[in-house]
């Protein structure tokens, strides 16, 4: 892996900057190197009830390694369906043109032509749903790549989320771009008889995955779960109960490394045009701190 960059992580809220005419459609959290450069952007998407600063170490990692992510927060109390979550997101999107550059600091630029679209669990379904236009979504800029971060598309094939992503037609993503799917080897695992599993078999990563068009990426870190990717703390009582509601590894650390190299990786092969680290993950030359299961057609 590149040396890695000193980083700031800090919260934009529309209502402090909508007399500045620059305010988001929705609070964000940002995280981007302090030093002077044009970045690549990562937009990052929460999973299901969760907040965006439950993913603040993994946005660092990824932003020392060169790039702009953002996180928003696109709710606290979720409808049954992701409509809102999809329109919020191309709102987002379309405002990065407008509005991000003023709230970076001077010397650092955004390479708005060089855009990743990425989300965690419900985040994950989010992110695909817009690449795909549900709901007849567009934006004003295009996306060079797309990841789901243990993606969940409902409780089960016959209980997706509105609107539905997956089709179960293998190959049916009609997007061209480049895909990385992470995948939780216990996210399908039941914590106990009360609980669901968190990111159930069949409309989880193994189902995303079959839908993706080359080039694709399927890397699954077998002994961990579906929050294993959060921050180490994360407070309050939803924070709190993404320790119990799940099915999760011996700790999050491993996991959350491994997510943010395979990330890193993923988006400087495609945006960078250096895939060195991610053909050294494939041929296990780089050796990850998780268990994996590896599948790739490119």
């Amino acid at each position: 892996m590149s040396l890695t960059l000193a980083t700031t992580l800090h919260r934009c809220k529309p209502s402090i900057l909508v007399h500045l005419a620059i305010s988001p459609p929705k609070p964000l959290l940002i995280a981007n190197p302090v030093e002077a450069g044009l970045f690549p952007i990562l937009l990052f998407l929460h999973g299901f009830l969760l907040e965006n600063s439950f993913y603040s170490q993994l946005m660092q990692h990824i932003a020392s390694h060169g790039f702009i992510v953002i996180a928003p927060q696109l709710y606290k109390l979720p409808k049954t369906d992701a409509s809102d979550e999809i329109k919020s997101t191309a709102a987002i999107t379309n405002w990065l043109s407008e509005g991000l550059s003023k709230l970076l600091p001077q010397n650092v630029k955004p390479d708005l032509s060089k855009l990743a679209l990425s989300g965690h669990s419900r985040g994950g379904k989010t992110a695909f749903a817009l690449a795909l236009k549900k709901l007849n979504t567009s934006t004003t800029l295009n996306f060079s790549a797309i990841i789901g971060v243990d993606p969940v598309d409902g409780l089960g094939k016959a209980v997706q989320i509105s609107p539905p992503v997956l089709t179960f037609s293998p190959h049916s993503f009609n997007f061209n771009m480049p895909v990385l799917i992470i995948g939780s080897g216990l996210g399908e695992v039941q914590r106990n008889p009360l609980f669901l599993a968190c990111a159930p078999k069949g409309v989880s990563h193994e189902e995303f995955y079959s839908e993706c068009n080359k080039p694709a990426w399927h890397f699954v870190a077998k002994d961990y779960g579906h929050f294993d990717i959060l921050d180490d703390v994360t407070k309050g009582i939803l924070g709190k109960s993404t320790c119990c509601l799940c099915k999760n590894g011996n700790s999050r650390k491993p996991m959350r490394s491994f997510a943010g190299g395979v990330i890193v990786a993923f988006l400087k092969g495609y945006l960078k045009g250096d895939n060195s680290d991610l053909l050294a993950i494939r041929d296990k030359r780089l050796v990850a701190p998780v268990d994996l299961q590896i599948e790739y057609s490119v």
